[in-house]
């Protein structure tokens, strides 16, 4: 499985706004949709990824504990379906409620969204504040399918606190995160002067 490390996003970047389709209720959502009244999580996963599949359940357990706090959380996949179909709409909706993910499971048929968050792996992890600027970006934790280390969900947690508390992570303290590469489309041909940023 491919190795590829996060772009690490501008702290104080603003969220690219998006309308996309939740693949679990068939309605097109926003960014405004999905944010929280503390902050807001993006994540960029996929269905087969190993490394998603390893934190799925950390994922979900991070989210049931935060959006209680005022934390919105939405999943995003951008991969090419055509040369991935495991990845399909279709089978987000049944892995969305196979694993019971308790946020909306987006899919960016275009990779627009992907593009203009300068995805790069699965899983990515953004964190915006409440006034929608970017303060975390990278890693779950250390964690991944092969190196043993033990999957707590610290460094999201530790960013999530950190925000909750009025406080933010250094930039040189942030760790990109590790995963497959976002599959992308060939010509990956996208306009990013057409996103909105909120």
């Amino acid at each position: 499985m491919a190795a590829t490390p996060s772009n690490m996003l501008a702290l104080g970047t603003k969220a690219p706004n998006f309308r996309l389709l939740d693949t679990v209720s068939g309605k097109k959502l926003s960014y405004d949709d999905i944010k929280g009244k503390n902050g807001t999580v993006v994540m960029f996963i996929c269905n087969h990824c190993p490394y998603v599949l390893h934190v799925n359940g950390e994922i979900v357990k991070i989210a049931n504990e935060y959006l209680p706090k005022g934390i919105g959380f939405v999943a995003i996949s951008s991969n090419d379906v055509e040369n991935y179909p495991q990845d399909a709409p279709e089978l987000m909706t049944e892995q969305a409620k196979r694993v019971g993910y308790p946020f909306p499971y987006l899919y960016d048929e275009t990779q627009e969204v992907a593009k203009a968050y300068k995805a790069a792996c699965t899983p990515d992890f953004y964190v915006f504040d409440k006034d929608n600027q970017l303060v975390y970006r990278g890693r779950l934790d250390e964690s991944t399918p092969k190196n043993n280390q033990p999957l707590t969900g610290k460094d999201l947690r530790k960013a999530l606190d950190f925000l909750l508390e009025g406080k933010i992570i250094p930039d040189n303290e942030q760790k990109p995160s590790i995963g497959c590469n976002i599959k992308w489309k060939e010509p990956p041909n996208i306009n990013l002067q057409k996103i909105d940023f909120k």
